[in-house]
């Protein structure tokens, strides 16, 4: 049934940044994302990466990246070894890449989330083992847009000419930012909507502006855009990543949606969120049918059992 594993283009390869994917290469991922939803839904998992291990390695907190990687590689038949920076030999002083030596010494993967930009990166420089990404400080965070993109797929039928509004902290996004990167590989509009201070970074606006297929433009409310939108992808107010509580505090609120917006949307518009909320879509929202952050979730499930196993999984007989 699993034929991609041979010829798999993600065989061994580090997963640091969305930029290193082509089309094609994202056409193979979500193909492959797509079975193992109809194997999850119904069969639960599948033994394709038994006596495979994953290695997680998170030193900022997490919730659903940690949990779905964690899901994904024991829905595959794998094991999981897990690490953090409060009980890990890090409390002792160890830098992170004697952390990473050892990693490599016990699993088949490495999962790393680091607060430091580039931190992925200088990973995959001490160990053998595969690293995927899981966020690196405001840099980026690959495999939460290669879902964002499986769920506008799955959600809307196509990528291609949507115009797709993002809201909320563009400055310290590091989802956002991955997430119009990738989109480079499609035709779309995108809808910048932030306070002053949070605006998306000029280095990324043009890095997105090289690609032809993309229009950019920035607005300040959502209601200003909202009419158009296809995709409204809202993201908190990121308060660990301020020095000043005061300017964090006058700014969170800024952008709250609510059904009253949602009036005023496209029939069969979605909201994504790459979660965890604060305040910024209303839990009124969570009722409405185009309210398909928790959906989102799910889908994230899919595409990195397909990840894991696309990277691990090629001489695992069928």
């Amino acid at each position: 049934m699993i034929s991609f594993l041979s010829k798999s283009p993600f065989l061994h390869r580090n997963i640091l940044s969305v930029k290193q994917f082509t089309r094609s290469e994202l056409h193979v991922l979500f193909g492959v994302a797509q079975e193992m939803r109809t194997i999850v839904e119904r069969q639960g998992g599948i033994q394709l990466l038994q006596g495979r291990v994953m290695c997680s390695a998170f030193f900022e907190p997490s919730t659903r990246t940690s949990g779905s990687f964690e899901a994904a590689m024991v829905r595959l038949g794998g094991s999981v070894v897990k690490v953090d920076s409060s009980t890990s030999s890090v409390v002792k002083g160890e830098t992170l890449s004697d952390t990473v030596r050892t990693l490599g010494c016990y699993g088949d993967v490495l999962v790393v989330r680091h607060p430091s930009p580039g931190s992925a990166e200088i990973a995959a420089k001490y160990t053998k083992i595969p690293v995927i990404n899981a966020g690196d400080g405001i840099g980026e965070h690959p495999t939460q847009a290669f879902l964002d993109v499986f769920t506008i797929r799955e959600e809307l039928g196509t990528v291609n000419g949507l115009t797709i509004t993002i809201v909320g902290d563009l400055k310290n996004g590091r989802t956002v930012h991955s997430l119009v990167k990738l989109l480079c590989n499609y035709d779309v509009t995108l809808n910048y909507v932030s306070p002053d201070n949070l605006k998306m970074p000029e280095e990324v606006k043009a890095e997105v502006a090289k690609c032809s297929s993309i229009r950019q433009t920035e607005y300040p409310t959502i209601e200003s855009v909202i009419e158009s939108t296809d995709v409204l992808y809202v993201t908190r107010i990121q308060k660990e990543r301020f020095t000043n509580l005061e300017e964090y505090e006058s700014t969170l609120g800024t952008y709250i949606v609510t059904n009253s917006i949602m009036t005023k949307a496209k029939p069969h518009m979605i909201v994504m969120h790459p979660l965890p909320r604060v305040n910024e879509i209303a839990v009124e929202v969570d009722f409405d049918q185009r309210a398909a952050y928790f959906r989102q979730m799910r889908y994230g499930l899919y595409v990195r059992m397909a990840l894991l196993a696309l990277v691990v999984g090629h001489d695992v007989k069928m």
